[in-house]
């Protein structure tokens, strides 16, 4: 298994770069906005991989955070959820507005990418939702109590599952959600993002 990469961008296409690393040019596939990044850098870069043999071929994708990569895995476990969907999907929502969408059940906002039908939408809250939660519970820690607000608790689990701290995440999910009269989940982890952002 090939997990991380070290090297310089040799060329890029639509929707790959070309990574070489101690000799070797390997085509690193990844979402359209993060190859255009990455062929922008100047200098070595390290990209986060994760493999897929098939029988008609190995492919290789490739992202700058761990984060993505986890996403990545997530979304190919799901059923009829493939890498290239996976990749289309990671190309027109960050990781943050994902895992807000999937934690707090918003059908819509993801039956609006492109590729994503009502069926794949549906699959997608109904297979993840659960795992996602998990994950930010283990981060959380089984001292805290959950919050009684299923808005301020699913915008605290899609920040947990993203690798924040409970503390920080508390604290900013408590500052993101004041003076918000109806807040949604996605809306208050955009907030809170920012708010760490500015820290």
């Amino acid at each position: 298994m090939i997990a991380r990469l070290r090297g310089s961008i040799v060329g890029c296409g639509d929707g790959y770069v070309i990574l070489e690393a101690g000799g070797v040019g390997y085509q690193v596939f990844m979402p359209g906005p993060h190859a255009r990044q990455v062929a922008g850098e100047k200098g070595e870069v390290v990209l986060h991989t994760h493999l897929v043999a098939r029988e008609d071929g190995i492919a290789l994708y490739g992202f700058p955070a761990p984060a993505e990569l986890e996403m990545f895995r997530m979304l190919i476990s799901v059923t009829r959820v493939g890498p290239a969907l996976a990749c289309s999907i990671l190309s027109q929502m960050t990781v943050s507005e994902l895992a807000a969408a999937v934690i707090g059940g918003d059908e819509k906002a993801l039956t609006r990418l492109t590729g994503v039908g009502r069926k794949n939408a549906g699959r997608l809250i109904l297979e993840l939702r659960d795992t996602m939660r998990k994950r930010a519970d283990l981060l959380a820690g089984s001292g805290h109590a959950a919050s009684d607000d299923p808005v301020r608790r699913d915008a605290e689990s899609a920040l947990l599952a993203l690798g924040f701290s409970s503390r920080e995440t508390r604290d900013a999910v408590g500052r993101a959600m004041t003076g918000m009269a109806e807040p949604a989940v996605q809306d208050v982890v955009r907030a809170a993002l920012r708010i760490m952002r500015e820290r």
